[in-house]
């Protein structure tokens, strides 16, 4: 009797043991981190557990490294956490950190590219960015071109324009190559979309034309009524005659102001000069020019010109009216826009 007496007392004195200690382990697992702003850390590939732990606890990230170490060990996850940035919050639990740690949830940055800039705009971005490891020697049209396997050998308008999430030590040939993906699936599903009776012979010559839209307006409702305007004159083998084509062709010469001597200085991409699309796309365009591109609206008019700072354009059937246009609103743009669309033809 006296047995089972004591065997009663030690059980009842082990279970409130537990109990306490259970208690205690919920308490700190739970408890929020002693963090009054956030805090990003790294953790390298290969470090251990036990020195993260020191690390953190050094840093004033979390109170004692013993129960991250504890925590860890009864979850059966001292070797899975992952190397890489990490980002914790005000609030986060000693629980939420190793859940982070062995999912991976680094920390991601971001680089917009925003719809008619440059690839060498781009490239210059990349250059710039924090959070991106650089491992070519030169960013040029050439040797991204060469990367990502380009048969034109000029990697101008194959960069989908969007908001791109990674994480800290992404490469600058992953980042492109991501973006060059994600443009040739645009592209793809735009061509496959496209309206009959164009005067574009492949995808790449719908890249070229959905660049000029893109930067002739950054107007939605307008993007379909240019692209009818260059799609008509391609048809009718007038030149194309956009300004933006010209300042591409002139490079580092463009100093924000167009002048007549340019519209008839012969390059490659003056669509004053030669007729047709230019050889390359003159910048990186969004889903809509994309999608403008290859089903434009029908109409007749065949010139356009700026009318507001807002760069709404008035639209022309004829040459005469179009004329009348560029007379009325002539001095509205501003300083700096390029002249009107003047074709001559």
């Amino acid at each position: 009797m006296l047995r089972k007496l004591i065997l009663l007392v030690l059980v009842a004195v082990a279970a409130g043991v537990l109990m306490l200690a259970w208690r205690e382990y919920a308490q700190w697992h739970e408890a929020p981190l002693p963090l009054a702003e956030r805090v990003v850390f790294e953790v390298p590939q290969g470090e251990p557990l036990s020195r993260l732990a020191a690390r953190l606890e050094g840093d004033g990230v979390i109170e004692h490294a013993w129960q991250l170490r504890l925590l860890a060990r009864l979850r059966d996850q001292s070797a899975a956490v992952r190397a890489g940035e990490y980002e914790l919050a005000p609030g986060t639990t000693l629980a939420g950190l190793l859940d982070m740690l062995v999912a991976g949830r680094v920390k991601l940055h971001d680089i917009t590219i925003v719809e008619g800039t440059t690839a060498k705009q781009l490239f210059e971005q990349l250059s710039r960015h924090p959070a991106i490891r650089r491992t070519l020697e030169t960013i040029d049209h050439a040797t991204v071109a060469e990367v990502l396997g380009l048969e034109n050998g000029h990697a101008e308008g194959w960069f989908l324009p969007e908001t791109y999430r990674f994480p800290r030590g992404t490469t600058d040939v992953e980042f492109l190559r991501r973006a060059h993906e994600d443009m040739k699936r645009e592209l793809e599903a735009a061509w496959q979309a496209r309206a009959d009776g164009l005067p574009l012979k492949n995808p790449y010559e719908a890249l070229i034309l959905a660049s000029i839209i893109e930067k002739e307006t950054s107007l939605e409702h307008e993007r379909g009524t240019i692209a009818g305007v260059f799609t008509r004159r391609l048809q009718r083998g007038m030149r194309l005659q956009t300004d933006p084509t010209v300042i591409y062709g002139l490079g580092d010469a463009y100093t924000g102001d167009i002048r007549y001597r340019d519209l008839r200085t012969d390059t490659p991409y003056n669509t004053y000069t030669r007729k047709g699309l230019p050889p390359t796309p003159i910048a990186l365009p969004g889903r809509a020019s994309l999608r403008a591109a290859v089903n434009p609206e029908p109409g007749d008019a065949l010139y356009f010109v700026a009318i507001s700072p807002r760069g709404e354009h008035k639209f022309s059937a004829t040459y005469e009216e179009h004329r009348a246009a560029v007379r009325k609103y002539q001095s509205m743009r501003r300083p700096l826009d390029p002249p009107a669309q003047d074709a001559t033809e």
